[in-house]
């Protein structure tokens, strides 16, 4: 069965049952930082599973964004109840002719986003209807094989969720320590400092701007460079977040547009990135090898041990709250970048941040190793992908069993060699 969501104007709400539309989908899976959400009341009269129509999902079905970032699929795991615009459509296979991970993973394969993206050229707007859906392909082997796939596939997936999860741990490892110590003045040794009577604030501490954690504070082109077939990344504020940089979305600029940014702006490995229109706040840390542009984003360049101390700073809510104060005066969200470096806060000295830094660097490297290892299973996941959902690789060669995400054996090991130069 195809279906979609609501085709009704339903109101949002503060809170409620969340109401997801296809902003919400993504190659990664749900967005759920920007998420809408709708009366209880309306949740059961638009989303009655005992309608004829398709309208409300269940565990297993298979959800494809079909407005606007079409083709973003996701399976349905049962675990709490939303509801769905008309953007998105409902996929709800015969299971005793198709098993819902593959048929995930089948959406996911670059022969059916070809389709699509045939689908995509010859329409003046983005969008999928659901006769558009159900002319689309899809090979369908044996169940047995069709589950041998799904496994493989996402035992993967399994790894790259299971490093997100300990991601998020450290993430609030770190954040409880950087409370504890600069919050709630707990830091070691704080039996034997004094404070003083008026500021409440440990003796030592200063009023000083944002430039003392760092040793430059700047931000990205203003310009809008072309975009081009081959060159560098350009990335702007919505591609951050959560400690790093999603590169899926970005587009490509010419070399010489790069290089033009980057006399002004270029980025080194330890830079913080801090999105300063729209969303206000997203944070980024500039981990990888590889060069990239950035475009109205705040940088601020990496200063010895102050890193991680001004990432924590950054992220912590009592931060946010000063920053949405002091500019609560704007008509539009937006950080200049004038205001960012006149902003002025009490800061420790450079011994407690040194102390500090010692304490959760080790978190946060773990954290990036994490990153950097999930970057790689998902590389080795979308060779894979291909091979196998067009029998080039036999599934039935491998145990499924994967080791640091390598399928162990001889002919996956040639794929995973591959991957490694990828």
């Amino acid at each position: 069965m195809v279906g979609d969501g609501a085709h009704a104007s339903i109101k949002r709400k503060e809170t409620g049952v969340m109401y997801f539309t296809s902003k919400n989908f993504d190659s990664n899976g749900l967005k759920l930082n920007k998420v809408d959400y709708i009366s209880e009341e309306d949740f059961k009269k638009y989303f009655n599973p005992n309608s004829k129509a398709l309208t409300k999902p269940k565990k297993n079905d298979v959800l494809l964004s079909i407005i606007g970032s079409m083709g973003a699929p996701y399976l349905v795991n049962g675990d709490f109840e939303f509801g769905l615009s008309s953007s998105v459509s409902i996929l709800r296979p015969k299971y005793e002719v198709v098993n819902s991970k593959y048929l995930f993973y089948w959406i996911k394969s670059e022969y059916f986003q070809k389709s699509i993206d045939s689908i995509k050229s010859g329409v003046a707007q983005s969008f999928l209807s659901l006769g558009m859906i159900r002319s689309l392909p899809c090979i369908i082997p044996p169940l047995k094989t069709q589950r041998k796939i799904a496994s493989i596939l996402s035992a993967y997936d399994d790894l790259i969720e299971n490093n997100l999860k300990r991601i998020k741990l450290l993430e609030e490892q770190a954040q409880q320590s950087y409370e504890e110590w600069f919050v709630r003045f707990k830091f070691p040794g704080y039996e034997d400092v004094a404070f003083d009577e008026v500021s409440g604030l440990p003796v030592g501490w200063e009023n000083k701007d944002l430039n003392f954690l760092c040793d430059k504070i700047t931000d990205g082109t203003h310009a809008t460079p072309k975009q081009v077939d081959e060159g560098y990344k350009l990335i702007t504020g919505k591609h951050i977040g959560e400690g790093f940089v999603n590169f899926e979305s970005a587009y490509l600029i010419s070399e010489e547009d790069h290089y033009s940014i980057r006399k002004r702006s270029g980025l080194d490995k330890g830079d913080i990135l801090f999105s300063n229109i729209g969303t206000l706040g997203n944070i980024a840390v500039v981990t990888e090898d590889f060069e990239y542009s950035c475009k109205n984003v705040i940088i601020f360049k990496k200063k010895n041990f102050f890193q991680n101390y001004l990432y924590c700073y950054l992220t912590n809510t009592n931060t946010k709250n000063k920053l949405d104060n002091q500019s609560s005066g704007v008509a539009q969200k937006f950080y200049s970048l004038g205001f960012i470096r006149n902003f002025k806060d009490n800061f420790p000295d450079e011994e407690l941040v040194q102390n500090f830094d010692k304490v959760v660097n080790p978190l946060f490297q773990l954290k990036y190793n994490l990153f950097t290892q999930n970057q790689h299973l998902k590389e080795a996941r979308d060779i894979l992908l291909p091979r196998l959902m067009s029998g080039m690789i036999d599934p039935s060669t491998s145990s499924g069993q994967v080791v640091d995400g390598l399928v162990v054996n001889e002919q996956w090991g040639k794929v995973a060699e591959e991957r490694s130069n990828y």
